[in-house]
């Protein structure tokens, strides 16, 4: 039986120039009503980990969260995917830098600026200002990366960098890990503590 992800890959397929017969046919099969543009997988597992402790089933609710392999796609995606394509409704969450591509993308394929969510620097930034690294390292001594961590930190580059700086750093240093604790520190948020865009993108869904 076809689940949200035939249609997450037949999308990225046809964005990458394949043909579009099997977007549209899972499209129309799972109901899907709604594309949340995202920059990365990290994004991906955040988002998803919100709805889950949210009691929100996407897929059902034909909502598909969907990776595009970086901002720069998102006209692409929205071209495709929205008003002048398959018709669905688009949303999306992205960095501060990338928001005018955003804007520009969405609002060329017939869509508007309201669904889209912006996050100060990135979304590892947003969870990692929410939680606070005291509370990341705990975290971090539950799946085993405390000791890499504490290595990490007495690196010369990193001993004048300011905690939240180096601990974006750290998630960055290692094929991933960015992506596991995209999933990870969400689901270590406390129901108060959701950072903003993430909180909206989901009450807009």
């Amino acid at each position: 039986m076809a689940d949200m992800r035939t249609f997450r890959e037949a999308a990225i397929g046809w964005a990458a120039g394949g043909s579009g017969a099997t977007a549209a046919e899972s499209a129309e099969l799972l109901g899907v009503r709604t594309a949340v543009l995202l920059e990365g997988p990290s994004d991906l597992e955040a988002v998803e980990a919100l709805a889950a402790r949210h009691g929100r089933d996407l897929a059902a609710e034909g909502v598909c969260v969907l990776p595009m392999g970086g901002a720069m796609n998102v006209g692409r995606f929205a071209g495709l995917l929205g008003p002048a394509g398959l018709g669905l409704r688009l949303a999306g969450l992205c960095d501060e830098n990338e928001q005018g591509f955003y804007e520009r993308g969405l609002e060329r394929a017939g869509g508007t600026a309201d669904g889209i969510f912006v996050c100060t620097a990135d979304l590892e930034d947003e969870l990692i200002r929410t939680l606070g690294v005291p509370r990341i390292e705990e975290v971090l001594r539950t799946e085993g990366d405390l000791p890499a961590w504490q290595t990490f930190v007495r690196q010369p580059a990193q001993r004048d960098r300011p905690p939240q700086q180096r601990m974006r750093r750290f998630l960055g240093t290692k094929s991933g890990r960015k992506i596991r604790y995209g999933r990870l520190l969400t689901e270590a948020l406390d129901p108060e503590q959701v950072p903003a865009p993430l909180r909206d993108l989901l009450r807009h869904l």
